[in-house]
C-alpha cells in the first residue's frame, strides 16, 4: 500500500485555527527537519528570569569579550536612541565624544540625535574623511538655520573620527526629503521660505538605498579606522508624522521594517569579520515590554530605557566592579510596564524585604501556574542576593 493510500488525515484545532495533521497508518509521525540553528520564539514564563533579555533577544548580536573601556573613545549618532546611549555611558565615565570639548562644534555631537536617516550619516562620514560638499544648503538644525559646511568643523569631525574606537550608528527613519535636482537628502524637511515644491520632494527610501549607505559609512570606516568597531542600532522611537498619505502608524512599521531589513542584510554579509555588530535596542523594546512608552508614545519609560543602557554596559563594557544591579533593573522595569505589580518598583529601590515576599506569594497564585512560579523564582532570587550582600557586609563589619 502506499503512503498516500495508508496515510489518515486528523482534524486538530489549535488557537481557533484548523490544522490537518498527516501521519502513515501505522501511527508513526514523521519529523521536519529544523536547521542547524533552530531557534524557538520563548513563552511569558521563559521572558520572565533576569537573564530573558539576554537569552532570547541577544542571543547571536553578543561579543565574546567586553570592547569598551573607560580609555574606550566612543562616538555615537544617529536617531535620539544615540543620544540615550551617549548619556548613559558619559554618566557612567566612559569616553564618549558628548563629553569632549574639542568635538563640541562638530555637528554630529551638537545635532547627532537629529541625523535619523542613512543618508544623513553618510554624508557625515564623506563630509569628514573625503571633502564631499554639496551643493545646495542639506543641512538645518532645530530652528531651520543653515549650518553649511563650515571647513572648521569639517576639520573638528575629521579628528573625532580618526581617534574614535567604537562607532555607535542609531537609523531612526526610512522616511526622506531629498533635492530632485542634486539628489542631495536633508537632515529633515525643507525651511518653508525656501521651499520649492517643483525640487524638493519627499518619499520612502528603499532597503538597497538604506543598505547601500550602510555599506558605504561601513567600507569609509574601515579604510579610515581599520581596527575600529561599529555598532548599528535601530531606535524603536516611533514617527511623530509621517509625510506620507496613510497613517503614521502604519507608515511607521514600514519606516522601521525598511531599515531593520537593510541592517540584517548588511549584518549577514559582514559580521563575521569581528568588526560590525548589531544592537537589538529596538526588539527588546518592541517584543520584550507591553508599554515601554510614556502617555505621549513618543518618550521611553525612563525605567525601561535605563534597563536597556544597563543590559548594553553589561554586554560591551568591561567590568570595572562598579555595576548596577540589572536583576533589579528588570524588575523595576517590568513594573513599570504593568507585567509585574507596579508597587515592586519602590519596594526594590528601598530593598523592602517584607514587600517583595508578600508579593512573591501573590504571585505564585497566577492562574498560570507556570508564569506565576517564574515570577515567584525571580523575587526569590533577588531576595537571596539581598540575604548574601548583607551577610558579607556583616561580615565585613566584625
Amino acid at each position: 500500500m502506499s503512503f498516500e493510500m495508508g496515510k489518515t488525515r486528523n482534524r486538530r484545532h489549535t488557537q481557533g485555527l484548523t490544522h490537518f495533521e498527516v501521519k502513515p497508518a501505522d501511527g508513526q509521525h514523521r519529523k521536519w527537519f529544523r536547521g542547524e540553528h533552530r531557534k524557538f520564539a520563548p513563552d511569558l514564563a521563559r521572558l520572565t528570569p533576569a537573564d530573558a533579555v539576554r537569552r532570547w533577544v541577544l542571543d547571536g548580536w553578543v561579543p565574546e569579550e567586553p570592547m569598551i573601556d573607560r580609555n574606550t573613545r566612543v562616538t555615537a549618532f544617529g536617531s535620539c536612541f544615540a543620544d540615550h546611549i551617549s548619556s548613559w555611558l558619559g554618566g557612567r565615565n566612559y569616553r564618549v565624544s558628548r563629553e569632549d570639548e574639542a568635538a563640541q562644534d562638530t555637528y554630529v555631537v551638537r545635532i547627532g540625535e537629529g541625523m535619523v536617516n542613512t543618508f544623513v550619516i553618510r554624508q557625515q562620514f564623506e563630509w569628514a574623511w573625503e571633502n564631499k560638499v554639496y551643493d545646495e544648503p542639506l543641512w538645518h538644525g532645530y530652528k531651520a538655520e543653515d549650518f553649511g559646511y563650515d571647513p572648521e568643523v569639517q576639520r573638528a569631525t575629521k579628528e573625532l573620527f580618526d581617534t574614535t574606537d567604537v562607532f555607535i550608528l542609531t537609523l531612526g527613519l526610512s522616511e526622506v526629503w531629498y533635492d530632485e535636482v542634486t539628489g542631495g537628502v536633508f537632515w529633515r524637511t525643507i525651511p518653508r521660505d525656501v521651499y520649492d515644491p517643483e525640487r524638493h520632494k519627499f518619499r520612502v527610501s528603499t532597503v538597497e538605498e538604506n543598505r547601500d549607505n550602510i555599506e558605504a559609512i561601513y567600507a569609509l570606516i574601515r579604510k579610515r579606522r581599520p581596527e575600529a568597531k561599529v555598532i548599528f542600532t535601530l531606535s524603536p522611537v516611533p514617527l511623530a508624522a509621517s509625510f506620507r498619505d496613510v497613517s503614521c502608524i502604519s507608515a511607521n512599521s514600514v519606516s522601521k521594517a525598511v531599515l531593520r531589513v537593510a541592517v540584517d542584510e548588511f549584518m549577514r554579509a559582514n559580521r563575521d569579520a569581528g568588526h560590525a555588530w548589531y544592537w537589538p535596542s529596538y526588539e527588546i523594546i518592541m517584543d520584550v515590554f507591553d508599554a515601554p512608552f510614556d502617555n505621549d508614545r513618543r518618550h521611553l519609560n525612563r525605567t525601561v530605557l535605563d534597563f536597556v543602557m544597563m543590559q548594553f554596559e553589561e554586554v560591551w563594557c568591561v567590568n570595572e566592579g562598579d555595576r548596577a544591579n540589572l536583576a533589579e533593573q528588570w524588575v523595576k522595569a517590568q513594573a513599570a510596564t504593568q507585567k509585574l505589580p507596579l508597587k515592586l518598583m519602590p519596594a526594590v529601590q528601598n530593598r523592602n524585604t517584607r514587600a517583595l515576599e508578600r508579593t512573591a506569594r501573590i504571585l505564585e497564585d497566577d492562574a498560570d501556574v507556570k508564569l506565576g512560579a517564574a515570577r515567584k523564582k525571580l523575587l526569590e532570587e533577588i531576595l537571596e542576593e539581598w540575604q548574601r550582600e548583607d551577610e558579607a557586609t556583616k561580615s565585613a563589619a566584625e
